[in-house]
This record gives C-alpha cells, sequence and structure tokens, in this order.
C-alpha cells in the first residue's frame, strides 16, 4: 500500500506544487468517473435481477397510448373518472362465447315426468334455455392396422398378388402421420421436451422412449427438405429479409465441447404476401454463415448491430437497415440506472423514439404508398429533433456510461436507422423475426439442448415448418399431419408446391 504524503514531503517549488495539484485533480476525475460507472453497472445489474426481464421500467410511459391499454380508472374517485383527459378502460362486461367452430354436445336436463304445478295442473315444454362450458376428451392412441388383402387367380394355382402398402412418412416404423405430427407440435410449439412426452405416453399405457422419438423427429425432418428449399427460393426472392440468431448447445459435436455454444439462425420475409420464416443450425456466428444464408439475395436486409451483418449490408445488392427496438433498449438500460422517479437525458430520447412508433401504430394498416408519404413527413421531422438532440449530447456525456453506450450505438447507426423512411414496405424495427424466435427461446428453457448436429438439424427443419405455417394463418398440428400424410407420395415440383403453407390455406 503506498504510504500517503505528509507535508514534509511535499516539495517548496510554487510551479512544482501546482503541478502536482493538477495532476491529483485529474486522477480524481478519473477515478470519479470510473466510480460512476460501476455505480452505474451495478444499479443496472440489480434491476436486471430484481425487475421483470422486460424493456418497461417502474416510471415508463406505455410505448404506445392505445385504448386497448387497461388503466387504474376503476380505482380513481368517480370525479377523476368523469375527467375527458384520462382514458378509458376497455369494457370487458360479458364472458366471450365459445369459439363457434368447437363440436357441441347436448346434455338435456328434464324435469320428472308427471311433475305438477301447485294448481294440479302437469307442465308442458314450451322452451329451453342453453348454457355452455368446456369439457375435454383426454388424448386417445389407437392402432391403425393397415390391412392387405391377398389374392390368389382361381384359373392357376401359381398366380398370387398382395394389394400395395401405402407409402408412410417413416417406412418399416409404427409411427402414423398423426403420431409425428404430435410429438412435433408439442416439442416444437408448446415446449414439451421429449422425456416428458415418454412419461405421457406411459400413461396412456404406451411405450415410446424419447430415443425413438427423436429418431423420428430426424427422419420426420429430412423428409420435409424439399418443401423447405422452395420456401427458401420464396424468401431469397422476397427482396426483404429480416435476420437474427440465437444460442443453441449441441452435445455431440465434432469439434467442439458439450458446454460451447452454437447458433440458430433465423431469417423471416419482410412484408410478402405468403410469409416464410426459417431456422438454420450452425456451429458459429461468422459473417461467411450469414453470407452463406443469403445467396445472391438482392433487397433489403434487417438485423441488429452485430458486426457479423456488417460485410453482407456493405454489398451493393444489399441495403442493410437498423433496428429501433434495439436503439431504444439501450436508452431503456441508460435509464434504469436512474434514481426512482428521476428524469434524464434517456427519457428526451425515449419520449422521441415513442413518437416514431405512435407514428407506426397509426399508419401499420395503410398501404405502403400512403405509409411512405407519412414516414416522410411526421417521421423525418421526429428523426431531425432527435438528430439535433443526439449531436448536442454526444460531447457532454460520459462515453463509458449507459447513456454514452446509447448515445454511441444511435450515433453508430443512425443511417441505418433512418432507411424505413424512404419506403413504405419497411419495417420500422427488426422485431418480426425476434418474435418468430420467441417459442425456439421458450422451447430451449425446458428441452435445454441438442443431443447431435443431426438432432439440431432437424429442429431448424421443424421450427421452419411450424412458424411458417402459423404465419401463413395454419394450425401447426393438422399442417404437419397432411405434410407428413402425403409427402411420401411426392414425386413432382407440382406436388411439393401443392404442400406449401400457402398452397395449403388456398385450397
Amino acid at each position: 500500500m503506498k504510504t500517503p504524503l505528509t507535508a514534509h514531503d511535499l516539495p517548496d517549488d510554487i510551479d512544482v506544487l501546482k503541478a502536482l495539484v493538477l495532476q491529483k485533480d485529474q486522477q480524481i476525475d478519473t477515478l470519479s468517473t470510473e466510480v460512476s460507472r460501476l455505480s452505474e453497472l451495478v444499479m443496472f445489474f440489480k434491476v436486471r435481477q430484481f425487475y421483470k426481464s422486460s424493456e418497461k421500467h417502474p416510471d415508463q410511459a406505455e410505448l404506445f397510448n392505445e385504448p386497448e391499454v387497461e388503466d387504474n380508472s376503476s380505482l380513481r374517485a368517480s370525479s377523476d373518472e368523469s375527467s375527458s383527459d384520462s382514458p378509458k378502460a376497455k369494457s370487458n362486461a360479458g364472458r366471450k362465447p365459445l369459439p363457434k367452430n368447437l363440436p357441441r354436445q347436448r346434455v338435456e336436463h328434464c324435469l320428472p315426468a308427471g311433475e305438477k304445478c301447485d294448481c294440479g295442473s302437469e307442465f308442458k315444454e314450451i322452451g329451453e334455455e342453453v348454457s355452455e362450458q368446456l369439457e375435454i376428451i383426454p388424448a386417445k392412441i389407437i392402432v391403425r392396422q393397415l390391412v392387405r388383402k391377398k389374392y390368389a387367380c382361381p384359373g392357376c394355382e401359381g398366380s398370387l398378388k398382395l394389394a400395395s402398402m401405402p407409402k408412410q412418412p417413416i417406412p418399416k416404423s409404427i409411427a402414423g402421420p398423426g403420431l409425428l405430427a404430435y410429438i412435433a407440435t408439442a416439442k416444437y410449439q408448446d415446449g414439451v421436451p421429449l422425456y416428458r412426452q415418454e412419461k405421457a405416453f406411459e400413461r396412456l399405457e404406451v411405450e415410446l422412449s424419447r430415443q425413438t422419438m427423436a429418431n423420428w423427429m430426424i427422419k420426420g425432418a429430412q423428409l420435409c427438405q424439399p418443401l423447405y428449399n422452395l420456401m427458401q427460393d420464396s424468401l431469397l426472392d422476397s427482396g426483404y429479409v429480416h435476420m437474427d440468431e440465437t444460442r443453441v448447445q449441441v452435445l455431440n459435436e465434432v469439434g467442439k465441447t458439450a458446454e460451447s455454444h452454437s447458433y440458430m439462425w433465423v431469417r423471416k420475409t419482410g412484408d410478402q404476401k405468403h410469409p416464410v420464416v426459417l431456422f438454420d443450425y450452425s456451429p458459429d456466428r461468422t459473417t461467411q454463415t450469414a453470407m452463406n444464408l443469403l445467396p445472391e439475395f438482392k433487397g433489403f436486409l434487417q438485423t441488429d448491430d452485430y458486426a457479423g451483418y456488417h460485410k453482407i449490408g456493405a454489398t451493393e445488392q444489399i441495403t442493410h437497415l437498423g433496428c429501433w427496438a434495439h436503439a431504444r433498449r439501450k436508452f431503456m438500460d441508460a435509464k434504469k440506472v436512474l434514481p426512482k422517479n428521476k428524469t434524464g437525458k434517456a427519457d428526451m430520447a425515449l419520449n422521441l423514439i415513442q413518437k416514431l412508433y405512435q407514428i407506426e401504430q397509426h399508419i401499420k394498416d395503410q398501404p405502403p404508398n400512403k405509409r411512405l408519404e407519412i414516414r416522410q413527413t411526421e417521421s423525418l421531422r421526429v428523426l431531425e429533433q432527435l438528430k439535433t438532440w443526439l449531436d448536442k449530447s454526444l460531447n457532454s456525456t460520459v462515453p463509458k456510461s449507459k447513456l454514452g453506450e446509447a448515445l454511441s450505438y444511435l450515433a453508430k447507426n443512425w443511417e441505418k436507422l433512418q432507411i424505413f423512411t424512404t419506403n413504405g414496405r419497411l419495417n420500422i424495427d427488426n422485431n418480426p423475426v425476434e418474435n418468430a424466435i420467441r417459442p425456439f427461446a421458450i422451447g430451449r428453457k425446458n428441452w435445454l439442448f441438442s443431443q447431435s448436429v443431426k438432432g439440431a438439424k432437424a429442429s431448424a427443419m421443424l421450427y421452419s415448418l411450424i412458424e411458417t405455417a402459423k404465419a401463413n394463418g395454419l394450425e401447426p398440428q393438422a399442417y404437419l399431419t397432411h405434410l407428413f400424410r402425403n409427402l411420401p407420395n411426392c414425386d413432382t415440383l407440382e406436388q411439393f408446391e401443392a404442400l406449401l403453407p400457402w398452397n395449403h390455406t388456398a385450397s
């Protein structure tokens, strides 16, 4: 430990003393900045640990001031409720009717035969009153027997013939199309791991090991490869793609430890009439992998600020868009480290970004040409205000603080963040693909890892089919059942195209 200076240690020369004071001031400034940065980090990690995992902050205003957002008006005094300035909560009077497409089973309740009124007359039926309740029939497994008739020629004894066996999704397997679709939907849509499905089947007195089901998923996914290829062609021809990636752990991977991370890359079409969502497994997160997923693509690419996308965005045939949701999160992080009920520079940025999103909410149902017109007037006006504020704030903010990081992100990505105002087709952020990733992220918390590379690739295939089916308005299990029943009989391009989600919708 350094021995502190005493008065006897100080030099007598005035100029030397002045220099020493200046040096100490610089050290104090440096240490104060570092203390502030570390204090921010402590506050940030506390907030991240104890608050809900959300972009919302206790003091944050709602991103969209919509009538659908419930307020606390029911708890206010009646004088407040009558105020025209306070938003009214959406009325929730009455229970929503049960879906009409569900089958109905009548259970009639009648008076005992011969029951009489107090006057002595028998009651006569004049009508009925119907109330409805939901009921569930537990999963039921059946054994479908595929019976092939044998035939013999009555004219000769040596001519025998057996009726042909229909093509199956997995030859010589006991798995029918419906069972394969059920298992895949349970795992990849509902996040139920195979070991839990194994236990559920045991309760139904059916023995299906998780290893068997895993093999079925791999073989079922391989059967769907032609459909994936067609969906990828459609995506690459769309001219507008969202892209993101997330971690996945693969235990048995050559050249990597079980604890290392691999990646699931996700691509989604932007505004295409027939939306496509594609998942792809890769052991790495390199620029080359990203480039391999966009062969000969021309158009708009929207991503976050991960460096792996920068080289792709620099090519002439691709216009690289930024993501305002990521920019907003940076300022939310800066706001989280502020003391409660205290406002700061981050609030200015958040308020202006909120205005951009309010404009987007207002024009979301407008045609592209109308969206472009409004963006070119209203959105650009807000962006001009934000840029003026950004330029003033950059030089007066500690770069390593949370606010400094947010400002730096905004300045670095400014050009990419403005591009959405140049075309009515484009989105303000990359949320469409992040929303498509969410079922994978939720499922990953349950099944934790993939056992093998084949399993990871099969997962990517089945996630692609399920998410694309959902994006096209299809129920995933019904669509997968349709695929597994019909894919074995497909031989021509036209037959495969007929099974694409948007063609299935049309049919």
